[in-house]
């Protein structure tokens, strides 16, 4: 039985949204000091609606296909919906992944609220810290 499904593997050979976006209006990074996977994700935002987004990530299959898939979940989404945005719709999305690989998902689920996060500072918009939780499992995962 192969590791990966068809869609993961579709992502990771062929990643949407692969890149950087120079003038971003927020920017965050995920990171797992374990398997040293580091994901980084540059939001555009237009009347409060993700515009574009784009990444870098350094890792695994996994962590590719987890980054493209979470940057085309939330294109075109108001803020308020990118950061619903949840490990599990990730994983759902791609039709799952090994059990072993699913903090690849959640490095997608950091990097968004990060950048969500460094968007609303620059703005000087407030926001809920609730909104923002530290997920105490790795160093510097939040931005």
């Amino acid at each position: 039985m192969a590791l990966y499904n068809e869609k993961v593997m579709d992502h990771f050979r062929d990643p949407r949204n692969v890149g950087v976006i120079a003038d971003a209006d927020g920017v965050g990074e995920g990171g797992n000091a374990v398997c040293g996977d580091i994901m980084k994700i540059y939001l555009k935002i237009e009347d409060g609606i993700v515009s574009d987004g784009k990444f870098e990530t350094f890792g695994c299959g996994s962590a590719i296909a987890s980054s493209s898939m979470a940057t085309e979940l939330i294109k075109g989404k108001p803020l308020s919906e990118a950061l619903k945005l949840t490990n599990k719709a990730v994983t759902e999305a791609l039709d799952g992944l090994p059990a072993h690989k699913l903090h690849c998902s959640v490095l997608a689920e950091e990097a968004i609220r990060a950048a969500v996060k460094d968007y609303y500072g620059r703005q000087g918009i407030a926001y809920d810290p609730k909104d923002f939780p530290d997920c105490g499992s790795c160093e510097g995962c939040h931005g």
